[in-house]
């Protein structure tokens, strides 16, 4: 995996998750209750902290969860709940480790169907069903890993050109649309939930 994403708006940033299949689940892990882009910025940042060229699962799963939150925490934090995302990661790193040989793209290498893809994303730690359907459309739609049925199975985010999600940014107009569609839909909610009342 070596392709050019613009997530984080960060040339270095950038790279890392073009090239690092754990950096782009970490990235798409830590996107939610903060900008996409410093969501996408936080694997470069922890990388840098731990003085490293890219992440490694067996070293993140084995640090000590004390430390490991307070590298989040330092300033600037790499999210908005450097805690509780530090928890979040190492979880992911250990289950990583224990069913993947710490091989990030060996959730996705080889996979037969979009469905199974789906599965195995939604059974990693802090991936809901919503998240896995994004990551999917992100592994299908910029880094080449398109199996049988994957736009299928990421429902609306794998629709061609549909500005709903991180994998349909290729740079500051898609990810302005991004942005845009992302608010469109949060005004939708609340106005509906401000319907029931």
């Amino acid at each position: 995996m070596d392709v050019t994403l613009h997530l984080a708006q960060d040339p270095a940033a950038d790279a890392l998750l073009g090239r690092s299949p754990l950096a782009a689940l970490t990235g798409m892990l830590l996107d939610q209750q903060v900008p996409m882009e410093w969501a996408f910025k936080g694997p470069r940042t922890i990388a840098d902290r731990l003085g490293a060229e890219d992440l490694d699962a067996h070293e993140i799963a084995a640090r000590d969860p004390e430390a490991f939150a307070a590298l989040l925490s330092e300033k600037p934090a790499v999210h908005r709940y450097p805690g509780s995302m530090a928890k979040r990661i190492q979880q992911l790193c250990q289950y990583l480790v224990e069913h993947y040989d710490g091989d990030a793209e060996a959730v996705w290498r080889g996979v037969g169907s979009g469905a199974e893809l789906l599965k195995r994303l939604e059974d990693l730690p802090g991936f809901g069903r919503q998240k896995a359907q994004i990551f999917l459309a992100l592994l299908g739609k910029r880094l080449g890993v398109a199996p049988e049925g994957w736009r299928e199975a990421a429902g609306a985010y794998g629709e061609p050109d549909s500005h709903r999600s991180v994998a349909d940014i290729t740079g500051p107009d898609s990810l302005a649309k991004v942005r845009a569609h992302k608010q469109e839909m949060k005004a939708a909610a609340k106005a509906a939930k401000a319907a029931r009342k």
